[in-house]
Formats: C-alpha cells, sequence, structure tokens
C-alpha cells in the first residue's frame, strides 16, 4: 500500500518533522539595533508542527521590540497565500527597514514575502521560484468558474508584487508565474527580483530543509528551462480567459467556508 503523501514532506509526517518556529533575535549593540528574524519552514495557517502561521511570525515579531533594522532569512517552499500576505504586510507596518536573505529556497508565497521586503539578497547557490495561485474547488461547473476567477484575482495580485520590485507588466508576470519560472540566485538580480547576491553565508545561518518538491511543475533550478523576463519573446502567451478554462488542482491551502471553495493556496 503506498505511502501517504505530505505537502512539501513527501511521506514524512508533519509530527515527525523536525519543527522549525520562528526565530527572532536581537544582534549587535543597543545602537546597531539589528533584528534577525527565520522562515525556516511551510507557510501555514495551522503553525506548529505544520509550518509557520501569520500568528506565529507576529508574536515572533513583537518580540524584536525597538530595531532599526531586520534581516529576514527564508528558507522556504513557500505555502498560503493570505498567510503570506498577513506576513509581508506585518513586515511593510514594522517601523525598521526589513531585508530578506534567500538562504537556500524561496518558492511560492516565500517568494514574494522576499521581494515585498525593502530590500532583497540572494545567498550563494539559492533559488527562488514564483508561480500561479492553485486552488481546489467542489461544486457543479458554476461553481469552477468562481473558483478560476478567485484564482486569477490573487495570481493578478500577486503579480503586482513582482511587477514593483522588478517592473513589468502584470500580464508579463503572470505569463512567467503560469508557466512556473526558477532562479538561481543570479538570475533573480538579473530578473529584478532581487538586489544583490551575498558573497557567503555563514553555515551557522543556514537551516537545511529536505523539502519534498514533486507538488510543483519543476522540482528545482536543475530541471527547469532558464527563465524569461516579461519583455522577452520566449515568454508563454498569457492565460486564457477565466471562463474558458478549469483550474488546476493543487494544494489545500487556505481555508474558504464557501461551498465553492475549499481552499486556495501557493
Amino acid at each position: 500500500m503506498p505511502k501517504h503523501q505530505y505537502r512539501f514532506r513527501g511521506s514524512i509526517a508533519p509530527t515527525e518533522a523536525v519543527k522549525r518556529p520562528v526565530r527572532a533575535e536581537v544582534i549587535g549593540t543597543a545602537e546597531d539595533g539589528v533584528g534577525k528574524l527565520h522562515i525556516d519552514d511551510v507557510i501555514d495557517s495551522w503553525g506548529g508542527f505544520w509550518g509557520i502561521s501569520a500568528k506565529e511570525f507576529n508574536a515572533a515579531l513583537a518580540e524584536l521590540g525597538d530595531v532599526n533594522e531586520i534581516r529576514l532569512h527564508i528558507n522556504s517552499p513557500g505555502g498560503e497565500v493570505w498567510e503570506g500576505v498577513a506576513i509581508l504586510n506585518a513586515l511593510r507596518r514594522h517601523p525598521a527597514t526589513v531585508t530578506a536573505v534567500v538562504d537556500g529556497l524561496a518558492a511560492s508565497a516565500a517568494s514574494f514575502i522576499a521581494v515585498g521586503c525593502d530590500r532583497t539578497v540572494m545567498g550563494r547557490n539559492t533559488q527562488m521560484m514564483i508561480h500561479d495561485a492553485w486552488g481546489i474547488g467542489i461544486g457543479p461547473a458554476a461553481d469552477m468558474r468562481d473558483l478560476a476567477d478567485l484564482l486569477d484575482k490573487l495570481s493578478n495580485n500577486i503579480a503586482s508584487m513582482y511587477a514593483d520590485k522588478a517592473g513589468g507588466d502584470l500580464d508579463g508576470w503572470r505569463a512567467l508565474m503560469l508557466a512556473e519560472t526558477w532562479y538561481d540566485a543570479d538570475e533573480a538580480v538579473a530578473a529584478g527580483l532581487a538586489d544583490e547576491v551575498e558573497g557567503s553565508v555563514p553555515d551557522d545561518e543556514i537551516v537545511v530543509n529536505a523539502f519534498d518538491l514533486s507538488v510543483f511543475k519543476h522540482p528545482g533550478r536543475a530541471l527547469a528551462p532558464a527563465p524569461a523576463t516579461p519583455a522577452s519573446d520566449a515568454v508563454p502567451p498569457a492565460p486564457a480567459p477565466v471562463g474558458d478554462r478549469i483550474p488546476r488542482p493543487g494544494d489545500p491551502l487556505v481555508r474558504h467556508r464557501d461551498r465553492q471553495l475549499a481552499r486556495t493556496g501557493r
């Protein structure tokens, strides 16, 4: 009998995995006022063993107190759209300057958290991935069309974050998202999604997670085509009108309590 497969964890049950809570610490002198946070797991509203919730993140953010700079270290395959948006907005509201430092992987929802910070730094040998929002719906054809409309709105909202960081228009970024585009560190900088590649990351700064990326179209940059740019002729055509297509089944991520939609996510 095949083993149950868990989101981003393969056959390892969340309760058996190493729990990676949000870590908060103040580094340097009081005059420096530098705080450090880590997102080293899936972004999930359940929190706990399932991943990092916005509630848990906000609690860790509050522990930093009055700091002038926050360095947000990221190694995450992503997760729920609205949890990711909530985490990003908590950082936007904080008076400190926020630098996202990608230590390993910033995929899916973790990518728009990274690009939404004041500055984005890719560690050497790191990766970033962007893609369209996913969802699961239950119901007749009309409900599936409603779900497609919702997913397009979510994806356009996410595309606007990439455009705010790197320029370009929504259609161009949506095309790249629909294709599921992977970037290595230098490619992310070239695309405008990151500001620089850090020379090296101390070993004690990197938390290694063996994420199962088989849920994605391309499980990593090595198996993905070279990224295009929003202005390139190589960009795939924009998505078809929502009434002409059915949403691709994906992770059950953001809970929704009406009958049209179970969960949507990234």
